[in-house]
């Protein structure tokens, strides 16, 4: 049963008023909301009250060191100034005298007037260069194993040739002796991990949470009590470097996928973890600079960011140079960007300290989304990459109706389970009442058409009218099924699938009778972005410092784009491949070649 109400001017407003004057509104009668499910509206994210329309993550202060004092002393002084201005300093970054900080616009004004006081930039945000996917975790244990199957060789390591390294002859068992990556540290700096996904278990060292500041850099966040979990950015990326080789990994693969899940460009390197990036996938310029600090103070050779802004960032710049230079130098590889446009995203655009990655499809072309320029380095397999996502964060879908089985696709952030229940037309779900009277609080399956509103906005309305799962037919042939989203996580969503414009149609001839919507979980997923590509290339430089550990990081990014297979199309360096698509078998072989220490740096 459900309790129905008047909205407008009443039961009177039902009633015609006199000759000569204009009818009263007519009254909208709107079901009240079934008992537990008002929760479903989505919160609006808070926003500071010392953050500013130009530096809404504060702003990065460096100052001028001071020879009589040490790193720390010098940074205490420009904390207290922060302080007695009424801001709030967030990071110290005493061995680049770099502190950030939210202070109001007043309070940066009179920063900048102190003579200690070099500059005060924005802390600009980044972005992951990738999609989010959908977050709830389960918990495994698993084994490593060096025997493994050749099914676990993705298109795109084929593509790269990585299997060619450690496994010539091809018998999904690694050679003898070969370079996997083993005694290289790679430090992913993106969005925590997954501690629990077997492909990564073996392979951790460390790893340091630069969002919530402790030690735990998984890819989830509490706040007030409410667990968050990511999209699985840093899982998919990690995997790509280093996923483990063998059977009996327990993790859960889409129907016709390998059941052993897949295998790293760098299987045998070791994983140190830096998470910068929140579970919206966003993060700050302050926390990147600490992460790659940290990096390469805990040893790592590469690092790999799959993240970056559209504008500079001078204190950012500065990092990379630092960490860049010397014998045991890092170095740093980072995506493009999506955008399809020319103009390289930073940190990409550093040269030379930064390896730019672009990405291309399975055929080896242009991936148009990526974006291109002259520091372009290389390119990598970057579209429908199939990796390792947090553990049941990727959705498969099950609809079946009247004994038939239906295609269906799940939604992004759906969530998972099995609900069978009586279909009810919803209409375009744009209230409560969309359902009519054949909604209940027992539970239904509603059916919507897409079209007027937000998907999250279908599915709230028709959950708080008592739908236990939802169908979202297509309203465009072409399209198929779709692939659509409810916009971002909320533990209220319910089992959500969408289907093609015909099977919509078809459903709508099957009301009242009873359907059936299957939600579960995978532990693996395909995504498109140079995020995707760019791991491919961190592997890659794995294998080779793994080949060659005497060899710097200017040596080695020289190896890589000398090596690196030219699109023939295209002959020559060129924004759009730069060098070309990574290959680890050349570059491997060329670095066997090099000198003790690398000599005079290869030329391209």
């Amino acid at each position: 049963m459900k309790r129905w109400f008047w909205l407008g001017l009443g039961l009177s407003g039902l009633v015609a008023s006199g000759c000569g004057s204009d009818p009263d509104p007519i009254v909208v009668i709107q079901p009240q909301a079934c008992p537990g499910t008002s929760e479903a509206a989505l919160p609006d994210p808070a926003v500071s009250a010392l953050s500013t329309d130009t530096a809404p993550d504060g702003v990065i202060i460096t100052y001028k060191p001071k020879v009589s004092a040490s790193a720390l002393a010098a940074s205490a002084d420009i904390v207290k100034a922060v302080e007695r201005e009424g801001g709030t300093v967030k990071r110290r970054i005493p061995t680049l005298n770099m502190v950030s900080a939210r202070l109001s616009p007043e309070a940066i004004a009179a920063l900048k007037l102190r003579p200690d006081v070099l500059s005060v930039t924005p802390n600009r945000r980044v972005h992951a260069m990738g999609l989010p996917t959908p977050p709830p975790v389960v918990s495994w244990q698993g084994a490593f194993s060096t025997q493994g199957s050749v099914g676990e060789y993705t298109e795109g390591l084929k593509m790269i040739q990585a299997p060619l390294v450690w496994d010539a002859n091809n018998d999904g068992i690694i050679d003898t002796g070969a370079p996997t990556g083993e005694g290289v540290k790679v430090c992913v700096i993106d969005s925590g991990w997954d501690s629990k996904h077997p492909e990564l278990k073996a392979a951790f060292l460390k790893g340091r949470d630069f969002v919530d500041n402790d030690d735990d850099p998984s890819d989830q966040s509490v706040s007030q009590g409410v667990l968050t979990v990511g999209g699985g950015h840093g899982t998919h990326v990690s995997a790509t470097i280093l996923a483990q080789f063998g059977p009996g990994s327990g993790a859960r693969v889409a129907p016709g996928e390998e059941p052993n899940g897949v295998v790293g460009v760098a299987p045998g390197a070791s994983l140190l973890v830096a998470r910068v990036l929140d579970t919206e996938g966003g993060g700050s310029t302050d926390d990147v600079i600490a992460a790659v600090e940290w990096c390469h103070s805990e040893g790592a050779r590469i690092a790999s960011l799959s993240l970056g802004a559209a504008q500079p960032s001078e204190d950012e710049q500065t990092v990379f140079e630092k960490v860049w230079n010397g014998g045991n130098g890092m170095l740093s590889v980072a995506a493009s960007g999506n955008d399809g446009k020319r103009g390289i995203a930073y940190p990409a655009a550093y040269l030379p300290t930064v390896m730019a990655v672009g990405a291309v499809d399975s055929k080896g072309e242009y991936a148009p989304f990526s974006q291109y320029g002259q520091e372009l380095s290389v390119v990598g397999p970057g579209v429908n990459v199939l990796s390792a996502t947090v553990l049941s964060a990727a959705s498969l879908s099950q609809l079946t109706a009247a004994s038939v089985s239906i295609t269906s696709s799940p939604l992004t952030y759906t969530a998972q389970g099995t609900y069978t229940g009586r279909l009810v037309n919803c209409g375009l779900g744009a209230d409560r009442a969309s359902c009519g009277e054949s909604a209940t609080c027992d539970g239904f399956v509603a059916y919507v058409d897409r079209g007027d509103l937000f998907f999250e906005e279908k599915a709230r309305n028709v959950i708080q009218a008592g739908a236990r799962a939802v169908i979202i037919g297509n309203n465009v042939a072409e399209d198929g099924d779709g692939t659509f989203t409810l916009g971002s996580a909320n533990p209220h969503w319910v089992p959500t699938v969408s289907v093609s414009m015909a099977s919509g149609e078809a459903l709508k001839g099957l009301v009242g009778q009873e359907v059936t919507v299957t939600i579960t979980g995978l532990d693996y997923q395909r995504e498109s972005g140079t995020s995707m590509a760019t791991p491919h290339v961190s592997g890659v430089a794995a294998l080779v410092f793994s080949a060659r550990p005497d060899l710097s990081a200017a040596h080695v990014r020289a190896v890589l784009e000398k090596t690196a297979q030219d699109d023939k199309t295209a002959p020559g360096v060129d924004e759009k491949y730069g060098h070309g698509l990574v290959q680890a078998a050349k570059a491997v072989a060329l670095a066997r070649t090099l000198p003790q220490g690398g000599g005079p740096l290869p030329l391209p």
